[in-house]
């Protein structure tokens, strides 16, 4: 997980969801909907908390630990309740099979190594725990336009005309993200041995009216600009 960039832009990522509520709206009820009873739950990577905040203050879903690389984003996360450690993650500080969920929503893009963080999120659940992966799948259409804006630097480049949100995402942590698909994902999983995986979706109208509307998760992976798989641990 890249920590420079995130400690740069902790203010800039909360300030594009609380200016984009509605994607951001639909981005939690798609993790919502595979929190019904969550147990003991470890966000990974949990930035500044803002999800976790949402998810607990007008959802009744309390996600209580978190692990943060960025010592701005943890400061943020620990003021909004979570109890925070500083780590990545490929190596989480837990013990093995000490949770009953984990949860890495919006991270994956940012983590080098996603086999060994798949691995050490499945070191630290109990046997019949869920990994929930959450995350802005390469394919996607704002996948392929954060891709694009990353290649020119900047979101006024006229190539981007009448292609932008009215409140792009920054360009910098766009072009710093390792992009993959929901595929590639779903396999590094199963080699780590997850099993069971499930699929939903939600930002399913182009990039541009994403934040005309809230939407609820759909099932599957063909269309949705964000897409969460839930896996267990045997």
């Amino acid at each position: 997980m890249t920590k420079p960039a995130f400690d740069e832009y902790a203010e800039a990522y909360d300030a594009w969801f609380l200016e984009n509520r509605t994607i951001l709206e639909s981005e939690v009820r798609l993790i919502r909907n595979f929190l019904e009873r969550p147990g003991r739950t470890l966000s990974v990577g949990c930035g500044t908390g803002l999800f976790e905040l949402i998810l607990r203050e007008e959802h009744g879903i309390e996600v209580g630990f978190g692990v943060e690389p960025s010592d701005d984003m943890r400061a943020i996360a620990a003021k909004r309740g979570l109890e925070v450690e500083a780590g990545t993650a490929e190596s989480l500080p837990y013990e093995d099979a000490s949770f009953d969920t984990a949860l890495l929503n919006g991270i994956p893009g940012y983590v080098a190594d996603l086999e060994r963080a798949f691995s050490e999120a499945y070191r630290i659940l109990r046997p019949g725990g869920a990994i929930l992966v959450a995350d802005v799948p390469a394919e996607s259409s704002f996948g392929l336009l954060y891709q694009f804006a990353a290649t020119k630097g900047a979101w006024d480049d006229p190539a981007l005309a009448g292609l932008a949100p009215a409140h792009p995402y920054p360009v910098e942590l766009a072009a710093a993200a390792h992009w993959r698909t929901t595929e590639e994902k779903a396999q590094i999983l199963e080699r780590v041995g997850f099993v069971r995986l499930e699929y939903a979706q939600t930002l399913t109208v182009h990039a541009r009216f994403a934040n005309d509307f809230v939407e609820e998760p759909i099932e599957g992976y063909d269309r949705g600009d964000y897409v969460l798989i839930r896996a267990y641990k045997e």
